[in-house]
């Protein structure tokens, strides 16, 4: 991502300080402040050295993850989740998809009560799930939390937008219906059927890259003529539910009863049966000017409210003293990982392949661009032959050698 937003001449947006807290449906559990010290004093205090062992553990994930994006400027690509998985970490990679966030926190010494604080609230608040999910995606989402996440100035659909039109494709505003197997000169021919606003069509592609899920709940197109047939993949989606609201935070609700002293600008929560929301934050424009100022705790701002159902008026009464408006947002965000058994193929058939499969591996814009990178070195590296790019064993000394 970091890549698309140079290239396409973007620029971060502009950070706006704020603080953090964790609350329990009675009380906070924690409070972040504005003094470093103090806060990993807190930490400490309750918790012990457990934030330093997850610390540990989170960036061993992440510098081993990052070797990916050394093989793939070398042009290596892998056929299947688990081999591009393997070759970063080896089998213990492959393993964190199908075993839980807790359960490898705890094996390196993490408690059970900062796991059920802290993980918690933080997996609530990225996933709307709870630290059952596999212990790739905890360490992909616990990375996220430390603070290395960033918007893009004028907001992050301008990724999408720029690199669409840098490709100059050809675009076809249409659903796809469903995909048709030929055959042309021994080669797979693909027909994609498709409707829009002027009627039905199709076209015929030597290459075909799927990026919806092809669960039940999400697949509504076909495929013909393909043998064995291509159905749909076991696993739902997590149905997730985001609120925007232009209101006076109830602070009393939160234990102050004077809202000015109100000093936080997001709330995460534990896993509290009580709790109705995952998590709300004080949310700030696409665009910060350098003169931009968050609002006071007593002012009416603008909210985002996480929550896994849609928030009814009396539950809206309990986070705000009033308010002005509320949109809603409800699709299926996120896999729901508890329900995942294998991960998904990456390549339905010769020349068809699967780049949402990623998701069930961890869910954000990062493993999309990775994943996509990946499908397109595939494609091309068996396009042309250089089977010696695809799956390769001991990359790490072959990228060194090559170097």
């Amino acid at each position: 991502m970091q890549d698309f937003v140079k290239i396409l001449g973007l620029k971060h947006r502009r950070e706006v300080a704020g603080k953090s807290a964790i609350f329990s449906g009675e009380h906070f559990v924690l409070e972040e402040t504005d003094w470093y010290l103090l806060n990993l004093f807190r930490l400490w205090w309750h918790y012990g050295i457990s934030f330093l062992r997850l610390q540990m553990w989170v960036e061993e994930v992440m510098e081993k993850f990052m070797r990916i994006y050394k093989y793939q400027a070398h042009g290596y690509a892998f056929s299947s989740l688990e081999e591009l998985l393997r070759s970063l970490g080896g089998e213990a990679f492959v393993n964190m998809t199908q075993r839980s966030v807790a359960e490898s926190l705890l094996e390196v010494g993490v408690t059970q009560r900062f796991v059920d604080d802290v993980i918690a609230a933080v997996l609530r608040s990225s996933y709307g799930q709870s630290v059952l999910v596999p212990a790739f995606a905890g360490a992909m989402s616990l990375a996220g939390a430390q603070g290395s996440t960033w918007a893009v100035e004028g907001g992050n659909k301008l990724v999408c937008s720029g690199l669409l039109k840098l490709t100059k494709a050809n675009v076809i505003s249409a659903r796809v219906t469903g995909i048709s197997l030929h055959r042309s000169e021994g080669r797979a021919l693909y027909q994609v059927h498709y409707e829009s606003p002027e009627g039905q069509g199709s076209a015929f592609y030597d290459l075909v890259v799927l990026t919806t899920p092809l669960h039940p709940s999400r697949s509504n197109f076909t495929f013909d003529n393909f043998d064995p047939p291509i159905a749909d993949l076991p696993g739902s989606f997590q149905p997730s539910v985001t609120s925007v609201v232009h209101g006076y935070l109830n602070s009393s609700y939160f234990g102050f009863p004077d809202p000015k002293l109100f000093p936080f600008t997001s709330i995460l929560t534990t896993d509290t049966p009580e709790l109705f929301f995952h998590a709300m934050d004080n949310i700030c424009p696409v665009n910060v000017s350098a003169a931009f100022r968050r609002k006071q705790p007593q002012e009416a701002a603008v909210w985002r409210v996480l929550s896994p159902r849609p928030l009814d008026k009396p539950q809206l009464k309990t986070l705000f003293r009033s308010y002005y408006s509320v949109q809603v947002a409800e699709w299926p965000t996120y896999p729901r990982y508890d329900a995942a058994k294998a991960l998904p193929p990456v390549v339905l058939h010769e020349s068809l392949f699967y780049l949402s499969g990623v998701e069930w591996v961890a869910s954000s814009m990062e493993m999309t661009a990775v994943a996509a990178k990946n499908v397109a070195l595939l494609a091309y590296n068996r396009w042309h032959q250089q089977l010696d790019k695809i799956d390769q064993k001991d990359l790490m000394h072959k990228v060194k050698t090559e170097l």
